[in-house]
């Protein structure tokens, strides 16, 4: 297929819209079912970047959701707990749950209302637990290297028959310039390559060195999800998935506390108050993400006001204290953060302090490098400068 024609460019009135190559070649990618568009391949094509990096990375099947043009989510294919099957909603499913399907739970889940109406990305097949987990849920479309028999008809049912499935060639390989257009002006640079290898993150300046193999391993997720992120962005990373990430915010700080209101969010879902919320059996998952999101928010009086409680729950929930929040997430420890670009201040990490971060990857090159290192020395951080900027635009 030499190119592809979209419905339209990224509004409605934006025509005619195409993608293709430029020297004449072949697209890397097949559309196996839908008509995806303009959105829907910038997700697509960043995400299988990111998935394809991170499998690379940490020898371990990968799966992002992304959203307009941001990863919404990031995880390699770890295990589930029995908490984390609840709150990503996968705990009522009767099977064997693969690497990649345990990969994709984890990316939707971390996030689930950034995530809902997602383009998919996996770096392996698509086997059928994935396509099981993702059948279930509101999502634009799928990009993999190849699927299954079975997960390709169980994928194609989705939307009446309308679902996006874009296959990608994995040994494709795009050339080391890219160029693109701004009002007629056409830009072109070097691909930021990010090679990271054994010794990427050895340059730790602070006090503390012990930077174990499980804390190297998600500063590297960190790192490559943050290649793909519109920048500013930071990302907060645990067990081997990415907890908040904050992107295109145009002060550092405020990416740092947005991620990090995230990241809280995700380990607030996991409390046993939360866990035990008594939802109506006719609450759809939406519903009740956006009910949980509510609860554990400053807004929590909308959710509970009389009136408003009888529609969601059997009966009416304690509120959720500011000093009982406080206490759960105070149990949240070993946290990565990593930054595209240095802290230009140690408020960013007193922030981060308070969701538990206690590894940090970032550039370095502030003048004010000393004032962040001694912050990060207060609370017996480990935190490793890298000489790369992973800016994205």
């Amino acid at each position: 297929m030499k190119e592809f024609a979209l419905k339209y460019g990224c509004n409605p009135n934006q025509k005619p819209s195409r993608i293709y190559m430029e020297d004449g070649s072949d697209l890397p990618v097949t559309v196996l079912n839908g008509r995806p568009g303009y959105i829907n391949f910038l997700d697509a094509l960043n995400g299988w970047q990111l998935v394809s990096e991170m499998k690379k990375a940490t020898g371990l099947p990968s799966a992002a959701s992304f959203k307009h043009v941001s990863p919404a989510g990031a995880a390699v294919g770890l295990p589930l707990s029995d908490v984390e099957r609840k709150i990503y909603w996968v705990d009522d499913m009767d099977m064997e749950f693969s690497p990649l399907a345990n990969a994709y739970a984890r990316a939707r889940g971390a996030d689930r209302m950034s995530s809902f109406g997602d383009f998919i990305s996996l770096s392996d097949v698509c086997d059928v637990p994935t396509a099981k987990i993702i059948k279930r849920e509101v999502s634009d479309g799928v990009i993999a290297p190849g699927y299954e028999p079975e997960a390709l008809e169980i994928l194609k049912a989705k939307k009446k028959g309308n679902y996006n499935i874009i296959q990608i060639d994995p040994d494709y390989v795009p050339a080391k310039v890219e160029k693109k257009q701004v009002f007629g002006v056409t830009f072109e640079q070097g691909r930021n390559e990010l090679n990271i290898g054994p010794d990427f993150f050895d340059n730790i300046v602070t006090k503390n060195k012990d930077l174990p193999e499980a804390a190297r391993r998600d500063l590297a997720i960190s790192m490559i999800t943050l290649k793909y992120t519109q920048s500013n962005s930071v990302c907060y990373v645990k067990n081997g998935q990415a907890i908040g990430i904050g992107a295109g915010q145009q002060s550092r700080i405020h990416c740092t506390r947005l991620a990090g209101s995230k990241a809280d969010n995700w380990w607030l879902r996991q409390c046993p108050k939360v866990l035990n919320l008594p939802f109506k059996e006719s609450i759809h998952r939406a519903d009740r993400d956006n009910a949980i999101d509510l609860y554990i928010g400053d807004e929590y009086e909308d959710l509970l006001a009389e009136g408003s409680w009888q529609n969601v729950f059997t009966e009416k929930p304690d509120v959720f204290t500011k000093e009982e929040k406080r206490a759960w997430l105070d149990k949240n420890t070993g946290v990565t953060l990593g930054s595209d670009a240095f802290f230009p201040f140690g408020d960013n990490i007193e922030r981060a302090h308070k969701s538990g971060v206690k590894y940090i990857a970032e550039p370095g090159g502030s003048i004010r490098d000393d004032n962040v290192i001694s912050v990060c020395d207060k609370y017996d951080m480990v935190m490793s400068f890298t000489g790369i900027r992973l800016f994205h635009h």
